[in-house]
């Protein structure tokens, strides 16, 4: 038996009656990261620590976790794989390390990402891209794909990553597994290393529901360093998991079944939908109308807080600082333009150029302030719509995971791939992305399932009982 194979309760079960210990669990995960490391490269970076050392009795203990780039740890180099943050050491833990280290789950490493998570695919890391553990020719998604590849990969028992507009879901989905973006405000933030203030936030990447609930119980809280953090009580989620889902009704959204959509996954969406009915649950037609300007929106607001945000990278209080050999304007402007003209992966510049045009003086009204009002129209879609339903089932991905590269060079296409995914972070609502069957080219798919806000509970229930009714959460990757 291979224990990093297992799921994170599967192991707290054997680590309970010492039928295994933290030193084997670090040995197992330790033999996989050998064998599949130089084929997937899911982590940036290893931390350099005996993961038995920190087993010491917490509820979790002994359960090593891997952490996206761009979530703080004290004295250890966290770059959102970009040059520009070379050498930073964060002063200081996220809220989220701290929550970690109080269960005592010991830190595996830090994975991968699309640079500043900015990205669909995981292509756009300084460090080059990592590989779907499926199929080894094609992405893991993004921007959490570091993540989301060392938990299908068993590199990794679980994972956290940050999603703003559906960076756990879509490569949970491409890598099948499950991946959950908390109720805005469930999780701080504090220690995140900011892409879009207004739609980040962290969530959990595992191997079934029953993970993900254990873990999102462990991060979620109230923190007073997060201005965003919401003061309302976490429930135990993992209590709500073994609840019927008879009577239950959701709505199916007819905006995410048009053209676009591969054929091959609607049908394998439709056969979810048919399991959960013999389940007891209801479902019934809704229309989201505002649906068709979610990406636009998405890419105003995102863009705009991502140009701000990325402002205070200019080379003087920390990570690259680079100087023209020689002067073009004064020291310091062409010290400011050549850091961030190195520092700066295509993706990243282009973002920031977008957000700075739609913040620039004519334009704030006519972009940005515009977005804000169409992202109420979409949360007004899902208000309406959570007044007589309980959960709305979608797609995660239109399609499964494309080859790497196939995109790179077609930036449109690449938004494109969160299409059913923004919306959530636009409405701030809680959405889970779960394993429903494979294509046939052998890659996952992953089913979506949107409830209202802060009730995760429901969320995790109507997974749960999917889950349960399925095997496709067994199914295990061979590398």
């Amino acid at each position: 038996m291979k224990l990093n194979e297992l799921t994170a309760h599967e192991l707290l079960g054997l680590l309970k009656t010492k039928q295994a210990t933290p030193e084997a669990i670090e040995k197992d995960i330790s033999a996989a990261i050998e064998k599949s490391e130089k084929k997937v490269k899911a982590y940036v970076r290893l931390i350099e620590e005996k993961l038995s050392e920190k087993s010491t009795g917490g509820k979790l203990s002994g359960i090593p976790i891997a952490v996206k780039d761009n979530i703080c740890i004290k004295d250890t180099p966290t770059t959102c794989a970009s040059r520009i943050l070379e050498g930073f050491r964060p002063p200081y833990n996220a809220t989220v390390i701290e929550k970690l280290k109080g269960q005592e789950l010991p830190l595996a490493g830090q994975t991968n990402m699309d640079e500043f998570a900015f990205g669909s695919s995981t292509e756009n890391s300084c460090i080059g891209p990592t590989h779907n553990p499926w199929n080894l020719d094609c992405v893991p998604g993004g921007s959490s794909g570091g993540s989301a590849a060392a938990v299908a990969a068993h590199e990794a028992i679980w994972a956290l990553g940050s999603d703003t507009g559906g960076s756990i879901r879509q490569p949970a989905s491409f890598c099948g597994i499950v991946g959950v973006k908390p109720t805005y405000g469930r999780v701080s933030r504090y220690g995140l290393i900011a892409f879009a203030s207004s739609l980040d936030q962290i969530g959990p990447l595992t191997k079934d529901v029953t993970d993900a609930a254990l873990l999102l119980k462990v991060i979620a809280g109230h923190d007073q360093k997060d201005s965003t953090s919401a003061d309302i009580p976490v429930p135990d989620f993992t209590s709500s998991l073994k609840k019927d889902v008879k009577n239950i009704k959701i709505a199916i959204p007819k905006e995410y079944f048009v053209s676009g959509i591969n054929p091959e996954i609607k049908k394998i969406i439709l056969e979810a939908i048919e399991t959960l009915k013999k389940l007891g649950v209801s479902f019934h037609e809704v229309s989201l109308p505002h649906t068709e300007y979610a990406v636009a929106t998405y890419y105003v607001i995102a863009t705009a807080e991502a140009s701000s945000n990325l402002a205070r990278f200019d080379g003087v209080q920390y990570g690259l600082r680079s100087q023209p050999q020689a002067l073009r304007k004064t020291p310091l402007i062409d010290m400011f333009e050549e850091t961030r003209e190195k520092g700066f992966g295509n993706e990243a510049k282009r973002r920031i150029m977008l957000g700075t045009y739609a913040l620039s003086s004519g334009y704030y009204d006519a972009y940005y302030l515009r977005g804000q009002k169409v992202r109420t129209l979409i949360k007004n879609d899902f208000d309406k719509v959570f007044e007589e339903f309980d959960a709305v089932l979608t797609p995660t991905s239109p399609t499964t995971a494309f080859k790497i590269g196939e995109r790179a060079s077609d930036p449109l296409s690449m938004y494109l791939s969160d299409v059913y995914t923004i919306s959530a972070n636009l409405a701030g609502i809680p959405a889970i992305s779960l394993p429903c069957g494979f294509s046939k080219d052998h890659l996952p798919v992953g089913l979506q399932i949107m409830t209202k806000p802060f009730d995760e509970e429901m969320m995790f229930r109507v997974a749960y009982a999917y889950e349960q009714a399925t095997d496709w959460h067994k199914k295990k990757v061979s590398l």
